[in-house]
C-alpha cells in the first residue's frame, strides 16, 4: 500500500461509520476521482480493505494501521465485527 503524497491536503471527511451504518457503496468495488486520495482511519475494531488493481491486495486495518486509497483505483471494504471508522479525502 502506498503512502499519501506529501503535496496533498485534506479537504473533506465522512462522518464516523460503524458496521451497521457503513454505506452499501463502500462494500463493493468503487473508486475515487482522478487526483483524489483517501485515508481510511479506524477508531475502533478492524476493517478488511481490498485493493482490486493492479493486483488484488487484502489488508486488515486497525487503529494502528490506516488505509490509503489511490485515485481511480478500484477498492472495497468489509467490517470485521464491530468497527468505527471514517474516510478523509485529499487532493
Amino acid at each position: 500500500m502506498k503512502n499519501l503524497p506529501d503535496h496533498v491536503k485534506a479537504y473533506k471527511r465522512t462522518p464516523a461509520f460503524n458496521a451497521d451504518t457503513v454505506p452499501a457503496g463502500l462494500l463493493k468495488a468503487h473508486q475515487t476521482k482522478d487526483s483524489v486520495w483517501g485515508k481510511i482511519v479506524i477508531l475502533e475494531g478492524e476493517l478488511e480493505y481490498t485493493i482490486n488493481e493492479p493486483d488484488t491486495e487484502v489488508i486488515v486495518l486497525s487503529n494502528h494501521r490506516h488505509g490509503v486509497v489511490e485515485p481511480t483505483i478500484l477498492h472495497q471494504i468489509k467490517p470485521l465485527g464491530e468497527v468505527k471508522f471514517y474516510v478523509e479525502f485529499y487532493r
